[in-house]
């Protein structure tokens, strides 16, 4: 399997089509790269599209330790360094985009030229002294109790808590065996691992970041997703000239697995500037 090699010694595996302008995926908290399995193969006529693994999920090593979501950007970094890959239109679905943050926040736009932020919140997580209108402007979905408590639950009882999580981010419509294979791939992350990075990425506020955001940008959210639409909308009016597209068929989490030709067709119009 094609693997890169982090600074700290770790392989990353990766799958790749097509040739072209690089169009990079990279995927949310306890996913895996197989979940883009309808862009690499409906977009690679087009690009050349890459999606990775990162540290500890999918087909990755899985070491004891960087299950922060400071190391996964710096996991990008060397993944994009030892490609040699350059204006990298970048795509981050849900914890995916707070790996793209973070890369902003510490290396600045290296490297790429666009970015397709995917349905995550600013701030998973909420305060106490946050108004209604905040936490759906942030999008958050627990406070610190749940987000402590979901930890916990994640280490004692791992595939009814994996289940119930993905249950909730899917629409009806998503059949049986699609939704078991999409809780398969998630279990790849050992619990521990999967604990730790929740708790580390539940409690990152991304607020500061997101403003100043001078790529073009586009924000995909989905109306029927756990993640609040307000919450997409606000980070669209943040970025200075981005596009904004709502999914409603099919508009739930995992969009681009119920929906992926409406969602191969909107990451290509915005790539081309149409």
């Amino acid at each position: 399997m094609p693997h890169v090699t982090t600074n700290d010694g770790y392989r990353l595996h990766y799958e790749e089509r097509g040739q072209g302008e690089p169009l990079v995926l990279v995927h949310g908290w306890s996913q895996s790269a197989a979940m883009f399995m309808h862009q690499l193969n409906g977009l690679s006529d087009r690009y050349h599209v890459i999606a990775l693994d990162l540290r500890g999920h999918g087909e990755s090593d899985k070491p004891a330790h960087g299950y922060r979501i400071s190391r996964l950007a710096k996991d990008l970094y060397d993944a994009l360094d030892e490609l040699q890959l350059s204006d990298v239109n970048l795509l981050g679905w849900s914890m995916g985009c707070s790996v793209a943050w973070c890369y902003l926040d510490l290396f600045g736009p290296a490297r790429l030229a666009r970015l397709i932020l995917v349905d995550e919140p600013a701030w998973v997580m909420h305060t106490p002294d946050q108004s209604a209108d905040e936490i759906a402007n942030t999008g958050a979905i627990l406070d610190a109790a749940g987000l402590v408590g979901l930890y916990n639950a994640l280490r004692s009882d791992t595939v009814a808590t994996v289940s119930g999580f993905v249950g909730g981010m899917v629409t009806p419509d998503m059949p049986a065996d699609l939704r078991e294979w999409v809780i398969a791939e998630n279990l790849k992350l050992p619990a521990e691992y999967a604990a730790r990075l929740l708790l580390n990425h539940g409690s990152l506020d991304w607020r500061d970041v997101i403003p100043r955001i001078s790529l073009p940008t586009l924000v995909i959210g989905g109306k029927h997703s756990h993640v609040n639409p307000q919450s997409q909308i606000w980070i669209h009016e943040q970025i200075p000239d981005s596009r904004l597209e709502i999914f409603e068929e099919g508009g739930s989490h995992f969009m681009f697995l119920e929906a992926p030709d409406r969602f191969n067709a909107v990451v290509d119009a915005f790539l081309q500037g149409r």
